[in-house]
């Protein structure tokens, strides 16, 4: 049986916040067996804190918002992706404000920040996440299947008309090196056209061409060359990464996702939660 993890030591992340704008500084510490990932507001009054499970998910406006109590924290994925994919049970993620940095738009400045920390195994047995039988989630033009599998592949299919190689479609095993090299560096996105909407919604005050990429009348506009000439469908699968992380345990199955974002991703993690608490329950 693989054993738990966590960290050697703290990791910190420091940056810009996408959507509050604000500076942010991030620590993901080590935390005992069995404890999970939970995030605390270190700014506010006796530290509150939130456990990170779909069934804290109270906002998925181009991003996942967790809070409990006066504990809110918004735009999660990209920190539970990369511990997700560093098999990283237990930690505790300390937070000065509502929003992690987004550094460069990816995971990759996460990934690095706990990789240079290193990882601790535990004793207890990691609990791992297995379909028991197909779940499948529909919104709107986005499908979502689970069905069995011994590993952790995620297949995914995007299109934005008029974007150079559209549709993009990407199927991988996610492991610890797949992530770090072809899932991590792809960068978030939006289109220009939802700009305003994402003003007036008082989202994206921390957007820029340095970590993000604006897709505007079939073009990529970003600072420097796509990392990859299908970025979008790679960091699509970035969150999916993470925002199925909120099922609570690592993850062995088959993701089929078409067109896939974060009010699907948290439904399917939630429905997740409630197959595994019916096993549970037999």
């Amino acid at each position: 049986m693989e054993k738990q993890r966590t960290l050697k030591k703290t990791a910190v992340l420091s940056g810009i916040a996408l959507h509050t704008g604000v500076r942010a500084t991030l620590k993901i510490n080590p935390a005992p067996e069995n404890h999970g990932i939970v995030f605390r507001r270190v700014d506010l009054p006796d530290k509150p804190s939130v456990r990170a499970v779909a069934t804290n998910v109270v906002d998925v406006r181009r991003g996942t918002t967790i809070a409990d109590g006066k504990a809110a924290v918004s735009t999660v994925e990209h920190i539970m992706a990369s511990l997700h994919a560093c098999g990283v049970d237990n930690a505790i993620v300390d937070m000065d404000g509502p929003e992690p940095p987004i550094a460069d738009g990816g995971a990759l400045p996460c990934m690095n920040a706990l990789l240079e920390a290193g990882f601790e195994t535990q004793n207890a047995d990691a609990e791992y996440w297995t379909a028991s039988e197909m779940l499948y989630v529909e919104n709107r033009e986005t499908r979502m299947v689970i069905t069995p599998s011994e590993e952790f592949r995620i297949s995914c299919l995007t299109s934005f008309k008029g974007v150079p190689n559209d549709p993009q479609y990407l199927s991988t095993v996610i492991t610890q090196e797949s992530f770090l090299n072809d899932i991590a560096p792809a960068r978030t996105f939006a289109n220009y056209s939802d700009l305003k909407i994402l003003f007036e919604m008082g989202l994206c005050k921390g957007g820029s061409l340095d970590n993000s990429a604006i897709i505007h009348n079939g073009a990529i506009i970003c600072k420097e060359e796509l990392r990859f000439a299908d970025e979008i469908v790679r960091h699509k699968m970035l969150d999916i990464v993470g925002d199925l992380y909120l099922c609570g345990k690592r993850v062995k199955a088959n993701v089929i996702a078409i067109k896939p974002g974060h009010p699907t991703n948290v439904e399917m993690a939630k429905a997740m939660i409630a197959q595994a608490n019916k096993l549970n329950d037999r």
